[in-house]
């Protein structure tokens, strides 16, 4: 009986030695043999795409409308959503101390020229004297010596009077001017064409300049929607081919499907420190009104390089939560090169580092495969 056992035990050891070299015989690799994986070739070409930006529209132009002087809200023809025209009476103001200021200036006026018409009167009076001295000079012991001085020294007077005169009628007429200049700020015109897209005030309101009385807040806001900026935060590694004048596409939410298209007008060369981002314009003419200011944008960017750079597949990238990296394949072994990704393209992802065009790399690659791991293609 004890045979029998011990003849059964070493058939069930037969036996599963036998199941475990068959399984290891169907096996896919043999421990010590290449691992097969799919292999694509580095690509080298030139840049030439577009990329999808977030953009802000914003008016060419944007004014808050402030008075020049300080006095009450007399009229104003206009409310928000008004269309005005560049120096279109808008808004009528009423100061009563100018007319104050203006009939004290008109008579301080008078007055000058009252006096400046005095002394030219006396000039003339006291010139006639001395001319009259002076001829009659010409024969002797007829004037005497201190006479014809005095004259002369009167008649010098009379013109440094008349200059002074005339001089405080320039000021006096000045001054005038500056009051009539005053009266002038009661009437407020559109500065340009545009919209009106904010009024705070109403008849009757005290209003001054925006750093004195009454100049809390603007009467009105006034935008230019005919011509808008299309702001464009471009991230700095896509600057590089960025130039005046090159066209671009955007489309906003409120008309789905349909695009517009601007050329770069402005560009601010300054890379914002917390952005790292750079400030671009598309300068859009909005001739019928269509898009309005304030709005997002996308933006179809145009993105190209002068000279070529290299591709691999987006899947060919890997990381290991240490260092980004592709796995190239040379003589048969897995290596590891550290890349930095750049632009997705189609499936394909520019990549800078160690590696150059026409070299072979893992189609998908994964931190499994680690350095040094025999390779050979044939995997998908």
């Amino acid at each position: 009986m004890r045979l029998l056992f011990a003849i059964f035990g070493f058939s069930f050891v037969l036996a599963g030695c036998n199941n475990q070299l068959a399984r290891i015989a169907n096996s896919p690799s043999m421990p010590g043999s290449p691992q097969q994986v799919a292999v694509v070739a580095v690509e080298s070409e030139k840049l030439d795409t577009t990329l999808s930006l977030p953009a802000q529209i914003t008016p060419y132009e944007v004014v808050d409308i402030y008075p020049k002087v300080t006095g009450f809200l007399d009229t104003i023809t206009v409310d928000r959503g008004s269309r005005v025209r560049a120096g279109e009476l808008i808004i009528r103001l009423s100061a009563p101390e100018l007319l104050a200021q203006r009939g004290q200036a008109e008579a301080n006026l008078q007055g000058a020229e009252a006096q400046l018409s005095s002394a030219k009167a006396k000039l003339a009076s006291d010139q006639g004297t001395y001319l009259h001295l002076t001829a009659a000079a010409q024969t002797p012991g007829v004037v005497a010596g201190n006479d014809l001085q005095v004259a002369e020294q009167t008649t010098a007077a009379d013109k440094a009077q008349v200059e002074a005169a005339l001089k405080n009628v320039q000021a006096v007429q000045n001054a005038l001017r500056g009051v009539t200049q005053l009266e002038s700020y009661l009437e407020i015109r559109a500065p340009f064409d545009g919209v009106v897209t904010l009024r705070n005030l109403h008849p009757g309101a005290l209003v001054g300049p925006a750093s004195g009385q009454g100049g809390t807040q603007p009467i009105v806001q006034i935008e230019n929607i005919g011509r808008l900026r299309v702001v464009v935060p471009v991230p700095e590694a896509y600057v590089g081919g960025v130039r005046e004048g090159q066209q671009a596409t955007f489309s906003v939410p409120a008309y789905p499907g349909r695009t517009f298209t601007a050329p770069i007008a402005r560009i601010s060369h300054d890379i914002n420190k917390d952005t790292r981002t750079m400030q671009v314009e598309l300068d859009f003419h909005n001739g019928d009104a269509q898009v309005t200011p304030g709005t997002f944008a996308n933006v179809e960017w145009p993105i190209q390089r002068a000279y070529p750079t290299l591709f691999v597949p987006t899947t060919a990238i890997t990381t290991d939560l240490q260092r980004t990296f592709v796995i190239r394949v040379r003589q048969g072994k897995a290596e590891w090169v550290d890349v930095k990704s750049g632009v997705t393209v189609n499936g394909k992802t520019e990549v800078f580092g160690d590696l150059k065009s026409g070299e072979m790399v893992v189609r998908n690659a994964t931190d499994s495969i680690r350095p040094g791991t025999a390779v050979e293609e044939g995997g998908k």
